[in-house]
């Protein structure tokens, strides 16, 4: 966190420490931070966004320059002064003694502008793919961290009650005990259960904290302490009924190396270019003594390519070979994206199916069993810890279907944000 003013290592644990007090509960004042806000937030205060929108302008400014031709060259001489002599030195009394001036232009080839300026364009392209590549970064990377905070504030409410449930049961141990209708096995039983139940809220407070911290990462502090709410669409991805290899074409990596490709395969036609040499003009006025005339020079400078084979030919061949280098790294990249893509598409997939199961069977039938149990404790046919451990298999069951259901989330927010506002647009339109 960048701090205007310098502060002691003992202040910055303070912070710091104040830091994670913040984050530690939610905060109910505050308007609550849904998905779509937090990811706007944080590509707006993104500054490597920034930086790479600067260094798209530079591209684009360097490539207008490089289209122009080379400046003119300004000469300016004495020709021939006498060294010794009785005319030494003398600027007007030697016949073959002048004072000049000149101009010098190179003729670079317009072929040759036009693709040294495409070259810093194709520079453009490539800052502008790595932007979208930072952004679908910035935006999935917040999506992780929300959710992360979002379900862990989730099982912290079931936690919660679960406490509050097993307080009062601890009420009525020490209730049954005092009235000879319960035992105190039953009542150590009870306090066990809220302290295992405490223990597991502590951990879950410490995964909050840790996914808040996270979350300050990329929205901020202000934003962060806003509680996180709506529950993410990840029911649904673009992807889910036609992935196939040519919708990663829009990936932002591939959009990277692709223009990669384009930049090398114009610094090789460049380098094709640049073995037909570029002439040069020159003109200059002499002025000599009052005497004598003053002379007028013109003349063409032709670069000599006498070993083009080990010049001009070899910097041609490395062109191509970064050319084929760029090429090659585009193929590895979607074979790579393709089997990434393809493990979350299952794991999405897989866990839409355990989460409806987890929904549908395991949960109302462990629910079931804990009514059953409760049901024979009060009709004096099952001991107290029968019943608690039954509510122990419901507590879990239903802390695994949000851990189940988080995993899938995930997997749905590395689908869902490959290309950048392609997810936020989809969830826009899911929204009331």
């Amino acid at each position: 966190m960048f701090l205007p003013f310098p502060i002691s290592r003992g202040a910055a644990g303070v912070l710091i420490s104040a830091l994670i007090g913040v984050l530690g509960s939610p905060s109910w004042a505050a308007d609550p931070l849904t998905l779509v806000e937090a990811q706007r937030i944080a590509v707006g205060r993104s500054q490597q966004l920034r930086a790479q929108d600067a260094l798209a302008v530079a591209a684009r400014e360097q490539a207008v320059s490089a289209g122009q031709l080379p400046d003119p060259v300004l000469k300016l001489g004495i020709d021939n002064l006498p060294a010794n002599g009785s005319e030494r030195l003398s600027l007007t009394r030697d016949f073959m003694t002048q004072r000049r001036i000149g101009l010098v232009q190179e003729l670079t080839r317009a072929e040759k502008r036009q693709l040294r300026a495409e070259r810093f364009e194709r520079n453009a392209e490539q800052v502008r793919a790595q932007r979208q590549l930072t952004q679908a970064n910035v935006q999935r990377e917040t999506a992780l961290a929300w959710l992360d905070r979002y379900y862990a504030q989730a099982s912290r409410e079931l936690l919660a009650q679960q406490i509050e449930e097993a307080r009062l049961q601890v009420q009525a141990a020490d209730i049954g005990f005092r009235t000879a209708q319960g035992s105190q096995a039953d009542v150590f039983a009870a306090r066990v259960a809220v302290i295992a139940l405490e223990d597991r809220l502590s951990e879950v407070d410490r995964q909050y904290r840790s996914a808040g911290l996270r979350l300050v990462r990329w929205v901020g502090v202000a934003a962060a302490e806003r509680a996180p709410s709506g529950a993410p669409p990840w029911q649904s991805t673009p992807l889910q009924n036609k992935f196939a290899d040519q919708h990663l074409q829009r990936h932002p990596d591939l959009q990277v190396i692709s223009a990669e490709i384009d930049a090398a395969e114009t610094q090789a036609r460049l380098a094709q270019a640049n073995k037909q040499s570029d002439w040069s003009i020159e003109a200059s006025y002499a002025q000599r003594g009052p005497a004598f005339s003053n002379m007028l020079s013109i003349g063409v400078s032709i670069p000599l390519q006498s070993d083009s084979k080990n010049r001009q030919d070899r910097e041609l061949a490395a062109a191509l070979a970064l050319v084929d280098e760029a090429r090659a790294r585009y193929e590895e990249a979607m074979r790579r994206h393709v089997a990434e893509v393809s493990g979350w598409l299952n794991d999405w997939q897989s866990g839409k199916e355990r989460v409806a199961r987890y929904r549908d069977a395991l949960i109302p039938t462990a629910q079931q069993r804990v009514e059953a149990a409760l049901t024979s404790y009060r009709a004096g046919k099952s001991d107290l810890v029968t019943t608690l451990t039954a509510r122990r298999d419901v507590i879990d069951v239903r802390i695994q279907a949000l851990i189940l259901e988080q995993e899938t989330a995930r997997s749905w927010a590395q689908l869902n944000f490959l290309v950048p506002d392609q997810g936020i647009a989809a969830q826009a339109k899911d929204q009331p």
